[in-house]
């Protein structure tokens, strides 16, 4: 709750300082159908994160990517606006699975491994992202004082992902301390253990995960440059992937506080001038992104609390 207010009160001074009202100007270029345009579109994005958790479930239909994509719609709505850390997102998405047909341990196996996936996944865009900044980062005043930032946020990502790839077994000391309050009888731990070496021995399965969920860091970042062009802004493609892989670092750097609150806003007007686009116009990216996230969030906690009440009214 601490890290949520600090992070609130650090992007409500960011904002402040570069305009209120030149940020929220900038903001309404985009208009009330672009803004819709945009929750369209990542709702997109949405479907290839639900694709990439399907796919590191062999044997799972290709009827359950709905299920698979709403599960991932109520993991990033718990993380974003419920008062806990990315891992309370993960715990209720799971328990949402393993009420419904899927065998349990099927749910933990492949939820390890989609977030193996995904943190790789994201290492191959972030370093793409630091190629492309590389030149920037050449004989600019500006940029030599960010390369700390965005050379130390690299380095705690490949940190983690690399102990995540080296250190499995506390991955599935987690998953296999969440199957146990689901799953009857003191064997859950070995059961997580033998449904994810059975999915790790399907390559094709797992390297669809890491192909769909790479797409989805691609995708979300090209819904940023959708946000700008709809603002009237112009900029290249690649310029905006390069930023957004930076912005995806620290807010994963920053997994303790909801949504990286008030890092994202502070990343946005620190590393937008690299790109030639002023803090208030970054900013206003990083608005539509958090109402964004509100509706979306919003609507999808409202759907998982009624299937909830559903759930306790069909077991009364």
């Amino acid at each position: 709750m601490l890290a949520t207010v600090a992070g609130l009160g650090i992007a409500i001074w960011t904002i402040g300082s570069a305009g209120l009202t030149d940020v929220i100007g900038t903001a309404a270029r985009m208009g009330a159908g672009g803004f819709a345009l945009y929750c369209a579109w990542t709702l997109g994005v949405f479907v290839l994160l639900g694709a990439a958790w399907l796919a590191a479930a062999p044997g799972e239909p290709p009827r359950s990517l709905l299920l698979f994509t709403w599960a991932r719609l109520v993991r990033e709505a718990v993380s974003d606006l419920l008062p806990f850390s990315q891992l309370g997102g993960i715990f209720v998405s799971t328990r949402m699975l393993t009420q419904t047909s899927i065998p349990a341990t099927r749910v933990y196996g492949s939820m390890v491994v989609d977030m193996t996936t995904e943190m790789a996944s994201q290492l191959v865009y972030t370093l793409f992202g630091l190629a492309m900044m590389a030149s920037l980062l050449i004989g600019d005043g500006a940029a030599v004082r960010l390369r700390p930032m965005i050379l130390g946020g690299t380095g705690v990502m490949i940190i983690v992902i690399l102990l995540f790839f080296t250190m499995q077994r506390a991955a599935l000391d987690l998953a296999g301390r969440m199957a146990e309050r689901f799953l009857p009888g003191s064997t859950a731990l070995a059961d997580v253990r033998a449904e994810l070496s059975r999915i790790y021995a399907r390559r094709t399965h797992v390297g669809l995960a890491f192909v769909f969920n790479l797409a989805a860091w691609i995708a979300s970042g090209m819904g940023a440059w959708l946000v700008l062009h709809l603002m009237g802004v112009r900029i290249a493609v690649w310029e905006v992937l390069s930023l957004e892989s930076l912005i995806f670092t620290l807010r994963s750097v920053a997994f303790v506080i909801p949504g990286a609150i008030g890092v994202q806003e502070a990343g946005y007007a620190l590393a937008a001038p690299l790109f030639g686009l002023p803090p208030e116009t970054a900013l206003a990216l990083s608005l539509a992104k958090r109402a964004r996230e509100l509706l979306m969030g919003l609507v999808t906690l409202l759907g998982w609390q009624l299937g909830e009440v559903r759930g306790l009214a069909r077991s009364a």
